[in-house]
């Protein structure tokens, strides 16, 4: 497995090339083309990975997200007629000019250009978003790569984009490890970390909590207005990177823990809940989302992306209208309110996170692909 640094419990994982002098010369790279907002567009290890061992003995290359400073696309025009790439698609950076989501943008149909997210993770400088869309769509117009869609939303995208809509498409849903990710008896959930018994715990968990598009402002006015309306007092838990700053930012009860990286922890973690707020601004099919479904925990989101195709209204939890912190707070209190329809939802959750998410069925469909594009080479 190729990454930009490392994986946790993979120590196999790795750079494509560690030596110093590929690194250095990939530093070099990024310092020139991030000062020209030229994004990604050479770095030399990767067009080292042509030479790469374990390029040359794979049968399929696998893509996932590239966008991050350790792969240059412009590699797979010569790349992927030497092997066959299957690319799935994390968001919707392999169709845009820059952005990762577009929110109610729709350049990246017609060319980018005039960009009104340039400070949008991965960011530029400059507006370079018109050259860097020619620069993809010459790319790949000299690729052979199958594309895999996480969600019937991305796929639809893809469906649209001048970039990649000649690429065969594969819809394969994300999957989990259903025997990590499993319900867990509440209370002992919750004296394995700590936290009280009595109260209804929300849970808002993301890798970086303060980050724009997941929707944390959101949380804080939902709960503000949920402050003394439900039943039972609740308290929010909020799990992730600057998770601590929670404790000064609501005036409700708060309970903050690092980002946790061990499954089986987080699966603990989500156990624990009553409910899972999910409300970010874009997204595509959340893993955080599915691992609540198989945990036994309903959610509650705003309808984005590919949200509502595990959120599935008052059957899997709550969907809120997009950017609405008052149907949020709605869809939290009637959850919290209503123990039987929390556990409804809760069974029906990891019902479908069994029918549909399971690691084992994502495995079948991705074999299932390998093999027919071997087949068709």
């Amino acid at each position: 497995m190729l990454v930009s640094g490392s994986v946790y419990g993979v120590p196999e994982a790795g750079p494509i090339w560690r030596t110093l002098p590929w690194r250095a010369g990939d530093w070099l790279a990024r310092s020139f083309t991030e000062a020209l907002s030229l994004q990604y567009l050479f770095l030399p290890s990767s067009w080292a990975l042509l030479r790469h061992p374990w390029f040359r003995a794979a049968d399929v290359v696998q893509l996932y997200n590239t966008h991050g400073g350790y792969f240059s696309h412009s590699v797979l025009g010569v790349a992927s007629r030497r092997k066959p790439f299957v690319w799935r698609l994390s968001d919707m950076w392999p169709l845009t000019g820059h952005c990762c989501y577009s929110y109610e943008c729709d350049r990246w149909k017609t060319g980018c250009g005039s960009c009104p997210l340039l400070s949008d993770e991965p960011a530029l400088r400059e507006d370079r978003t018109a050259l860097l869309w020619r620069a993809k769509r010459s790319i790949y117009a000299d690729a052979k790569v199958t594309l895999v869609a996480p969600s019937r939303w991305i796929a639809g995208l893809a469906a649209q984009s001048p970039l990649v809509q000649h690429w065969p498409l594969e819809i394969i849903p994300n999957g989990l490890n259903l025997k990590v990710f499993r319900p867990i008896a509440r209370a002992a959930a919750r004296e394995v970390l700590g936290l009280p018994q009595e109260e209804a715990l929300i849970l808002f968990s993301s890798v970086e909590t303060k980050a724009y598009r997941k929707g944390g402002t959101f949380v804080a006015e939902a709960v503000q207005r949920l402050k003394g309306n439900t039943r039972t007092p609740f308290r929010l838990l909020v799990v992730g990177n600057r998770a601590a700053e929670w404790e000064q930012a609501v005036d409700v009860p708060v309970t903050a823990i690092d980002a946790v990286k061990d499954d089986h922890l987080l699966a603990t973690v989500y156990s624990a809940a009553d409910v899972f707020v999910h409300p970010a601004l874009a997204d595509n099919l959340p893993n955080g989302v599915l691992e609540s479904l198989a945990c036994g925990t309903p959610v509650v989101a705003f309808d984005v992306g590919g949200v509502g195709e595990a959120v599935r209204p008052m059957e899997t939890g709550y969907l809120a209208r997009h950017n609405d912190a008052q149907d949020l707070a709605a869809g939290l209190q009637r959850l919290l309110d209503d123990d039987d329809l929390r556990r409804r939802l809760g069974r029906r959750g990891r019902a479908v996170a069994e029918a549909e998410y399971d690691m084992e069925l994502q495995t079948q469909r991705f074999e299932t692909l390998y093999r027919r594009v071997l087949r068709d080479r």
